[in-house]
């Protein structure tokens, strides 16, 4: 993976990531301790803030701080984090603003013992233990990849040493993922990232964005006017010309939606809160009462989009429903020695909006560059009420929340420990939500043809309505 595009990757995953949080130094004070459900984590709650620490079978390791706003409620790096704790006091939940679901926890008397003897920093057969085992404990899908875990630790364990360099060390992790082809596996060392997405696809970098907006813009919203552009220009809608049938009347138009990404909405202010706000400014101005009587078909670009918020998703995903329905359900690993066991599914339901709302027809155009938050809100209109089609090409394949598991070195491993599942308890993690209708996506061939199949396609299906 060229570094551009690693870099591109880690952001995505970044904004991906929930809860998130900022690091600071601080020590549990008077602290209430609770092991969330999952995860490896503990959390300290004290009157100053929330205090994670990262734990496995080898390490405990201080993790993000997030300051205390309120009643059981913390900030940190523009999302708002809420615990309720049951009427037992034993039990509690926590949330993000800006990812669906919720965590569960259990309070605990102590911290490990790891937690009080950090291991040194300047030893990389620690940083190779935690970082092997991390994984060990959390990531879900070694069978489903073919990789043996065990035989990675045999095969490049004795290549660490006490005089091993931070380069090699990541020259080494980077091997090591590499065989997963996960997109939303990292590996971090300050500004320097490497990961690499699923054989055959692009993850999204602003190059690409900018160069399928232009496209799309000049060729298929040709003669719309106008075409709106929300979010410092991730998103972008436009009602598509000449689209009443002949011999029908005035049978409404069709519209194009196209989301780049669920996050990144506002320059300024890159709080989930600011997002939300900017998506709703878009959706009033898009969904009018006027347009969702008139629309007879909706088309949803996600070709290049780079993940972000899962909640933005279900927020959009209201306005296009009268009938409130399961959108998927999530879970996490929760066993470090059986991969196979998993958290009891929470459902992640869509209800509809008290707001204008489209409920006919929808096109989804997806591709390769479809990717986590794209996904989710492409797997949340799976089973919504009404005809919706999938156009295009499978999404990347990678749908979870991701862990930032801090090294003793300093470095940073990013790896997913959920499934989202449909209703009947598919995943379509590693293979990609596939198009219902298949077509090329963004080509070299289709640049220079100047065509556009899926986008052609689907405003065929949609003009058929």
């Amino acid at each position: 993976m060229a570094p551009a595009v690693a870099l591109a990757l880690a952001t995505a995953v970044a904004a991906a990531a929930a809860p998130a949080a900022i690091a600071a130094p601080h020590h549990p004070r008077t602290a209430t301790l609770w092991r969330t459900d999952g995860y490896g984590t503990i959390l300290a709650l004290t009157e100053d803030g929330l205090q994670e620490y990262q734990t496995t079978a080898v390490s405990c390791i201080k993790g993000d701080f997030a300051e205390r706003t309120g009643p059981w409620t913390y900030t940190a790096d523009g999302s708002v984090l809420t615990v309720r704790s049951g009427s037992d006091g034993e039990h509690a939940t926590l949330a993000a603003d800006s990812s669906v679901g919720h965590r569960q926890l259990h309070r605990i008397a102590a911290l490990p013992a790891a937690c009080a003897h950090p291991l040194p920093a300047d030893d990389p057969r620690a940083a190779f233990d935690v970082f092997w085992q991390s994984f060990e404990e959390n990531y879900p899908f070694f069978a489903a990849k073919g990789i043996n875990w065990q035989a990675v630790r045999d095969c490049y364990r004795s290549q660490v040493h006490a005089d091993t360099t931070r380069d090699q060390m990541f020259a080494l992790f980077s091997k090591i993922v590499e065989p997963l082809r996960d997109a939303h596996v990292v590996v971090q060392d300050g500004d320097r990232y490497y990961g690499v997405g699923r054989p055959g696809t692009e993850i999204p970098s602003e190059e690409l964005d900018d160069k399928v907006r232009k496209f799309v813009i000049a060729r298929d919203l040709k003669g719309a006017s106008p075409v709106q552009e929300f979010a410092d220009g991730l998103i972008t809608y436009a009602d598509l010309p000449d689209t009443s049938r002949p011999g029908k009347g005035d049978t409404g138009t069709l519209g194009y939606l196209r989301i780049a990404s669920f996050s990144g909405y506002n320059p300024h202010d890159h709080s989930y809160a600011a997002d939300l706000t900017e998506l709703d400014r878009a959706l009033t101005a898009v969904l009018t009462p006027d347009r969702t009587r008139h629309l007879r078909g909706l088309i949803i670009d996600l070709r290049v989009n780079g993940g972000g918020a899962d909640s933005l998703g279900i927020h959009i995903a209201e306005r296009l429903t009268d009938t409130p329905y399961v959108a998927y359900a999530k879970r996490a690993r929760n066993d470090s020695a059986d991969p196979t066991r998993f958290t009891r599914p929470e459902p992640i339901r869509v209800t509809p909006a008290r707001a204008p709302r489209y409920t006919g027809p929808i096109a989804v155009l997806t591709g390769g560059s479809t990717v986590s938050a794209g996904e989710t809100f492409t797997q949340a209109l799976i089973d919504r009420p009404g005809r919706t089609v999938r156009i295009g090409q499978a999404t990347q394949g990678v749908f979870s929340d991701t862990m930032a598991r801090r090294l003793p070195n300093g470095m940073v491993a990013w790896l997913p420990n959920e499934e989202f599942l449909t209703r009947t308890g598919r995943t379509f993690d590693g293979t990609g939500i596939p198009p219902q209708l298949t077509e090329p996506v963004f080509t070299k061939e289709e640049f220079a043809k100047n065509r556009d199949s899926a986008f052609d396609r689907a405003v065929n299906v949609l003009g058929r309505s």
